[in-house]
């Protein structure tokens, strides 16, 4: 159940840093609400995980999760690079966080 709370945790970060840059499009409160939302939901299911999982470990997949989301969310809604060398270095990064769990 940690690993599940870590990875959601890492799914609302990159919910939090997209509503970051839509902040900074379109001011209004229901995207400041959306922006507290999204990072309150992550950092307390980031504490959660870290009752069970040992915290440099949990802490680089919550970050490397909340990169690629958010990368990706750039990439898709807000016409950010698609150069290969960029997916290939998110890519090091996924698979990165992805041996970190084989190894924990």
């Amino acid at each position: 159940m940690a690993w599940f709370s870590l990875i959601i945790a890492g799914v609302f970060e990159a919910f939090g840093v997209a509503m970051i840059s839509r902040l900074r499009r379109k001011r209004n409160w229901q995207t400041v609400v959306l922006l507290i939302f999204g990072f309150g939901i992550s950092l307390a299911l980031l504490g959660y995980s870290l009752r069970f999982v040992a915290m440099g470990t949990g802490y680089a997949i919550w970050t490397g999760i909340g990169v690629v989301g958010g990368t990706f969310v750039g990439m898709v809604f807000y016409g950010e690079s698609r150069d290969w060398r960029r997916l290939a270095f998110i890519a090091l990064i996924l698979f990165s966080t992805i041996g970190l769990k084989l190894v924990s």
